[in-house]
């Protein structure tokens, strides 16, 4: 960050949500030097040279945190760029995002730690947090060099999107990592059962004829996956998931105190696989888009706690990818800057969380999770902060999207919520547009 950037800020006529301090009143806050430094300062405390900043109407809240996604750069930059990527990320709401090792060449050594880590520095948007590998070359035969990427910066292990289908290695991993206090994310799927799949394996695929992906190559690999935390103490974090059967045996392992934690992503708690019946690739994302049972499910339980965290699940690709067949088209798509309205309009809106709970799940269980700085705005902690409008309503339009990527599974939604300033470090990186203010 360009520490030049820094002032000192007061943010007054708020409603300041923090989970992490159990707090939901109306209040001000006093950035200094880039940190947080007090709620409802007096004036005295404020220095006279402060930026005011009028919240009247608005939630302040930390920073959200993104557990994976990918930015694709290098090699894929007709996808998107660190620079794209980040600037999605503060106009979503994120002050940090988790990058994944899904690069050409993937992030398997500390070289390609550093130069994320310099990109992102230059970028200045999002801070952008550095996922390693998991496996050399991201082919599950043989284990990164871990230690060397922790020292140059990782802070998790991941081969994701891709899964890890090598038993021996993600235990010997969980084991290792103890020693780094780091966690290892796993996409959850087992690749021989769902090869070939375009969608979700049901009716709705029967009738489409298209080949499914079945919630079996989920679940199968969820129970691995937890068998083996269990077995090592390892730090686990599975996700997103998406079916019934992950869910059901997350919860169970947590009740028997297991350190496992889990995520999904916004578009798995809204849409089902009725939306492929117009063979649009838009709704071509991974995990698939589930039957409506899965998707009720999914929703109670990132309300009651089995689901730790919501993930952004942000697969960015390129125009001319998306635009091809259903068959040929890959999974992916844009969700940095619809995230947080996707979880406002069919999580908050609808009364099934409260916005303490939605902030924990986006902000402060997700830094906590990755054991990143962020999801507190607690005196001396980092001024990441989003001010967010909870009335606004907006209709998702891909060609407005800061990311390369235009294609979303929520285009032409219209959604309720959305972030109208993002500060990093007490640097106020983004403002909504003028010219979107009429439709906040």
């Amino acid at each position: 960050m360009n520490e030049s950037a820094k002032c000192d800020l007061l943010i007054e006529n708020a409603r300041l949500v923090d989970p992490s301090q159990d707090l939901d009143l109306s209040a001000s806050l006093l950035v200094i030097n880039g940190c947080v430094a007090k709620i409802n300062p007096t004036d005295q405390e404020v220095p006279e040279a402060c930026e005011r900043l009028d919240a009247m109407g608005r939630i302040v809240a930390p920073g959200l945190v993104d557990l994976g996604a990918e930015l694709r750069e290098p090699g894929c930059e007709e996808d998107e760029t660190i620079e794209s990527g980040s600037h999605a990320a503060l106009a979503g709401g994120f002050t940090s995002v988790l990058c994944c090792s899904s690069t050409r060449p993937c992030i398997d050594s500390p070289g390609a730690v550093e130069f994320v880590r310099q990109k992102a520095t230059k970028a200045r948007g999002a801070r952008v947090h550095v996922i390693g590998c998991l496996s050399k070359g991201r082919e599950g035969e043989q284990m990164a060099e871990l230690g060397l990427l922790s020292v140059a910066g990782a802070v998790a292990f991941s081969d994701a999107p891709k899964s890890m289908p090598n038993d021996a290695l993600l235990k010997r991993a969980l084991e290792y990592c103890r020693m780094f206090n780091l966690p290892i994310f796993d996409r959850p799927e087992v690749p021989e059962l769902a090869e070939g799949g375009m969608m979700h394996d049901g009716q709705v695929s029967l009738v489409l004829g298209l080949k499914g992906l079945p919630t079996e190559a989920e679940d199968l690999a969820v129970a691995r996956d937890v068998r083996l935390a269990e077995a090592t103490s390892g730090r686990l974090h599975v996700g997103p998931v998406s079916t019934m059967g992950a869910v059901d045996m997350i919860r169970r392992v947590k009740s028997r105190g297991i350190d496992v934690t889990a995520s999904v992503c916004p578009h798995n708690l809204c849409l089902s696989d009725l939306q492929l019946r117009s063979f649009d690739s838009k709704y071509k994302v991974h995990p698939p888009l589930r039957s409506e049972k899965h998707v009720e499910t999914l929703r109670n339980a990132l309300a009651d706690g089995t689901i730790d965290a919501i993930q952004s699940g942000h697969m960015p690709r390129s125009r001319e990818k998306k635009m091809d067949d259903l068959d040929l088209s890959p999974f992916g798509g844009a969700s940095l800057e619809t995230t947080l309205a996707t979880t406002i309009t069919y999580m908050v809106a609808e009364q099934l969380i409260d916005w303490k709970t939605a902030i924990d799940r986006l902000s402060t269980a997700p830094a906590r999770i990755a054991g990143v700085p962020g999801g507190t705005l607690k005196p001396g902690a980092p001024a990441d902060i989003v001010i967010i409008d909870p009335e606004a309503t907006w209709t998702v339009d891909g060609t407005r999207f800061r990311s390369n990527c235009i294609s979303s599974p929520l285009e032409g939604h219209s959604l309720q919520g959305r972030a109208t300033h993002t500060i990093v470090g007490g640097d106020i990186r983004y403002r909504l547009q003028p010219e979107l203010e009429h439709l906040a």
